[in-house]
């Protein structure tokens, strides 16, 4: 009974949910939800349960989603099942698998509770997943925000079970024979996630068998740090941004000159806004050299260096969306998909057929800074394996690309040539060739 007696006290101690709420718990048909779900019956809430099949694994999902209806039926509760499209969306929109599972995961669960009066969404992570978070997010390079792990609480999303480690779960689950499915994909190193999971992770406990309750205690310390830094944000905040008609402008001058400016802005900037750190990085590099006019972009703001001072609006639909890829720039976003830039040699490269999301280029042929903006009528570009040039709108039509996907369709330029259109082809004149030495290699949304 310790498991059910620690989550009670974990749901009491950080006012998760009452035994008033009606909570949607989404259970995936593995061991962390299943285990959830056995805890939330037994302790008496009130409680239905979703589970999404993302139609990825054939068979293998159809069998994930008997088990949770199964589960739902003899425990009494409200069962909703959705399938997705999930590879149609995809397509449709251009993110990466993950991203679009994420969204439509919550986009519905966000459905079930608006019409069946569920209050709150429990969802299974614990522990081990957010140390891995640390892990994957340090790797990334995000600011002192990304190392705080998971949020045990982010408006009506609660993860009750996030005082427990995978060992607890699957031994509570082998001790109480709650059954469970095992996700074949978890096994597959094709992730980061897994990467850090099954690769680094076991190495780190092997230099420091006590590695788990290290990092628990790692990453309270760093949610309190990033709890302290919020609350003197919020106060720096009212005093260096004033807001006028949709328009929020940043008064770089007004920044105390006891602190560390760049990081002031960092904080401003990627907590209120999302832009990333190489962004923002670049962004302080053109305060310093008084770029008046340049442009940087998070997913849904635009920031602009103005005499001084920074001026950030929502991007407009009709926005040009154009961003200067500088040499030493990481990441850069284009209509909502991010892209990563690495500089190697050519005898680093092990593979040339990496598919449509990673174009391999002879920087050697690159003008900087590049030019990353939305496509628009009068492009051409010669398709790698031709010769001659073709319009980018006759490409476009050629690949039957919806109108949806087409407003969404950046291109990376040096000069004004087209280097790639972004996730679909690259240019025959920049590709690598036996004389190559120098590659940017490009990725798209690879996390």
């Amino acid at each position: 009974m310790y498991l059910l007696d620690e989550f009670e006290k974990y749901i009491t101690d950080n006012e998760l949910f009452s035994h008033e709420d009606k909570v949607l718990l989404a259970v995936s048909g593995g061991v962390d939800s299943m285990v959830m779900l056995s805890l939330t019956a037994a302790a008496g809430y009130r409680f239905g349960v979703a589970h999404c099949n993302f139609s990825l694994r054939g068979k293998e999902s159809d069998d994930d989603e008997a088990l949770v209806e199964r589960e739902a039926k003899r425990l009494g509760v409200e069962f909703f099942n959705r399938r997705f499209d999930t590879t149609g969306e995809m397509e449709r929109t251009g993110e990466s698998m993950e991203m679009a599972a994420r969204r439509l995961r919550y986009e519905w669960f966000r459905e079930l509770c608006d019409e069946h009066g569920y209050t709150v969404i429990a969802i299974a992570h614990h522990v081990n997943d957010s140390i891995e978070t640390f892990f994957i997010n340090m790797l990334r390079g995000t600011g002192l925000r990304g190392l705080t792990g998971i949020n045990t609480q982010l408006g009506r999303v609660v993860r009750p079970v996030m005082f427990a480690t995978r060992r607890d779960l699957h031994d509570y689950a082998v001790a109480h024979h709650i059954p469970f499915r095992e996700d074949s994909s978890n096994r597959s190193t094709k992730y980061l996630r897994n990467k850090v999971r099954l690769g680094l992770v076991p190495m780190l406990k092997e230099i420091k068998p006590q590695f788990t309750t290290i990092m628990r205690r790692n990453i309270s310390r760093l949610s309190q740090a990033q709890e302290f830094i919020t609350a003197s944000m919020d106060i720096i905040k009212h005093e260096v941004i004033e807001h006028n008609d949709g328009i929020d402008t940043l008064y770089v001058d007004r920044i105390a000159a006891s602190l560390p400016r760049n990081y002031v802005i960092y904080e401003i900037l990627s907590s209120s806004y999302g832009f990333k750190g190489d962004v923002v990085d670049a962004l302080c590099h053109a305060l310093d050299s008084d770029s008046t006019g340049r442009r940087f972009y998070s997913r849904e703001w635009v920031a602009v260096v103005d005499r001084g001072n920074v001026v950030v609006s929502r991007i407009m639909e009709d926005d040009s969306c154009e961003t200067l890829v500088e040499r030493r720039m990481q990441r850069a976003y284009a209509g909502g998909s991010a892209l990563y830039f690495e500089y190697c040699n050519i005898d680093f490269i092990d593979s040339y057929d990496l598919g449509d999301n990673v174009a391999l280029i002879d920087a050697d042929k690159l003008q900087f800074p590049l030019r990353l903006r939305r496509w628009k009528d009068g492009d051409w570009f010669v398709p790698l394996g031709m010769s001659g040039r073709k319009k980018l709108s006759d490409y476009l039509i050629d690949k039957k690309v919806s109108i949806a996907q087409k407003k969404r369709q950046f291109v990376l330029l040096s000069g004004d040539d087209i280097v790639w259109v972004v996730g679909r082809r690259l240019d025959d004149r920049f590709c690598i060739t036996r004389s190559t030495e120098n590659v940017l290699k490009i990725t798209k949304d690879t996390h």
